[in-house]
């Protein structure tokens, strides 16, 4: 079946930073949906029009993947504001309730990349936003979308991976 808009292919991929360094592997397939949000625009572009078996490496500059890294999405709040249970790498959909930085977007996902006995830093910034990557891909399978995946645009069960969204809470971690 050859990959058009809408349907779900199986991916498998190496993903390296421009200097070879290993940052994600799909050593088994997992299914995303084409013509909705789990795939990068330049991902599903590579693969549209081709067939189970298609192989590619794209080069993927940070205006086409995760974006430019942005020193303003950067900003520290009192440690109260987050409890005993804050810990480095928890993640916030939004601004965690009780912060006080003003100005900043509400449709983000927020990590604590640091946590220090006052403050915590709070990050916007997707974790490979400034960075080059090398994605080498191979289409395992194609199939058509069922009804409930293209009302949705997505694959309900795809696994979290760095290039597909994350799916919106209030903490996740």
């Amino acid at each position: 079946m050859q990959i058009v808009s809408p349907c779900v292919v199986s991916l498998i991929w190496r993903l390296e930073d421009a200097h070879g360094q290993l940052i994600d592997e799909l050593a088994e397939p997992v299914e995303f949906f084409v013509g909705g949000d789990d795939l990068l625009s330049k991902v599903e572009e590579a693969v549209l029009g081709q067939d189970e078996g298609f192989e590619a490496t794209l080069h993927l500059e940070p205006e086409h993947a995760f974006g430019e890294y942005d020193p303003a999405l950067v900003f520290f709040e009192e440690r109260g504001v987050f409890g005993e249970h804050i810990a480095e790498g928890m993640q916030f959909d939004g601004l965690p309730e009780g912060t006080t930085t003003r100005d900043l977007p509400l449709d983000v996902v927020y990590t604590a990349t640091e946590v220090y006995d006052t403050h915590v830093v709070l990050d916007g910034n997707h974790p490979l936003a400034g960075i080059a990557l090398v994605l080498a891909l191979k289409v395992r399978d194609v199939r058509e979308a069922s009804e409930e995946e293209i009302e949705q645009g997505s694959v309900a069960q795809t696994a979290i991976t760095v290039l597909s969204a994350a799916a919106p809470s209030s903490q996740l971690h």
